[in-house]
């Protein structure tokens, strides 16, 4: 009668590594293998699973070296060991790295085999690790551009006059630079709660929730404003509607797919320099109802030139949005960025902006035709 073989870990990002140590593990009897919760692994290694432990199960039980697999019903290191009590195993394998004092010691108690296996991968395979494969995943968060009315959903804005914001949020077809005006620091938050991707959920509650978790009751720093969230977390064509409150009173969203193409073809991104340490963007500011008033016209003309598919209104209502932004801040103009524009306006672009705060980092362009220096977007459709 073959021998019982027993292994646990989480399984996580199943790759060829966990294969090969199954295949060295079942030379040794028939194999079972303790699966770590969803749970254990959200407390023990503070993340959440990228597969379910239901996937997990599945996964590793149609492994041809697996005899059978459980969930560990512990936590912590040892959540395997009720698994053991069902088990009753012969032998006790783990990888070099995952062994312990503690294992080998309540191998000894019970009389069960303990060995450890050097982490070979088989024959013309790199050696694989669930750490390495982690730091090389691609994050599919999206970041966000700002089109109009970046600033109204600051109170300290619209109290003077209450307007809307226009945002896109775009897919990660790159990793942008930080500090580059596209939401890195809002989308670094994103990850911390949703590492890989944004949950299948209402996408105006995922803003909600990614507002308040970037931006604590406690904390006495500024305000993220709430487009950041709205654009990472909401697709589509959006607007949002502020009035003297963090959180706007209303949203809209647009997903037709002709609109969404068409603004794809029109507008663009051209890196420029991340903006610098200690750059105070509100120094100097002046802002007035007269010139939010001016701002949020300008992003109602945007918002319907680009319904129209209305390319020079849209430019100029564009170009008139940005004009209001820098009139009331006026530190969002860092030397280095004029050559920038100059370079768009010999290319024959027809307006552009600053994405977010300002003081360096992207240019957002309108242009009948991107010029080959620009980088497109993809805006996110769900």
């Amino acid at each position: 009668m073959a021998k019982k073989v027993f292994v646990s870990g989480c399984y996580d990002m199943l790759h060829s590594g966990h294969v090969a140590f199954f295949k060295s593990a079942a030379q040794y009897g028939d194999l079972y293998v303790g699966i770590g919760s969803d749970e254990t692994i959200l407390h023990y290694k503070n993340r959440k699973t990228v597969y379910s432990e239901k996937e997990r199960l599945y996964m590793v039980k149609a492994i041809r070296y697996v005899t059978d697999a459980y969930i560990n019903a512990g936590s912590g290191i040892m959540d395997f060991v009720p698994t053991l009590d069902i088990v009753k195993p012969d032998i006790f394998v783990v990888n070099t790295d995952g062994g312990s004092e503690e294992k080998r010691r309540l191998c000894e108690e019970r009389g069960i085999e303990y060995i450890e296996l050097e982490r070979t991968p088989d024959a013309g395979l790199e050696a694989r690790s669930t750490t390495s494969l982690r730091a090389g995943v691609k994050s599919n968060i999206p970041y966000r551009v700002d089109l109009a009315g970046t600033w109204i959903d600051q109170p300290y804005v619209s109290e003077h006059h209450p307007g809307w914001a226009i945002t896109v949020s775009i897919e990660p077809t790159r990793e942008f630079m930080e500090r580059g005006g596209l939401s890195t620091s809002t989308r670094n938050a994103a990850r911390k709660i949703w590492p890989y991707e944004l949950p299948n959920y209402n996408e105006e509650m995922l803003a909600r929730l990614l507002f308040c978790f970037e931006n604590e009751p406690e904390s006495h720093a500024h305000i993220s404003g709430a487009q950041d969230a709205i654009g990472i977390c909401m697709s589509g064509l959006v607007r949002h509607y502020y009035n003297n409150r963090y959180w706007p009173e209303k949203i809209e969203s647009v997903h037709d797919e002709a609109t969404l193409s068409w603004l794809e073809s029109h507008i663009g991104l051209v890196e420029m320099f991340p903006r610098r340490e200690n750059i105070d963007i509100l120094a100097g500011k002046d802002i007035t109802p007269a010139k939010v008033k001016a701002l949020a016209d300008a992003a109602d003309r945007c918002w319907d030139a680009i319904l129209r598919h209305d390319l020079e209104a849209f430019a100029k209502a564009y170009a008139d949005s940005f004009a209001a932004q820098v009139a009331m801040f006026p530190a969002m103009m860092q030397p280095g960025v004029e050559e920038h524009i100059e370079r768009c306006k010999a290319a024959g672009v027809l307006a552009w902006k600053m994405c977010g705060a300002g003081g360096g980092g992207h240019l957002a362009i309108v242009a009948d035709k991107l010029p080959d220096f620009a980088i497109p977007v993809k805006i996110r459709r769900q």
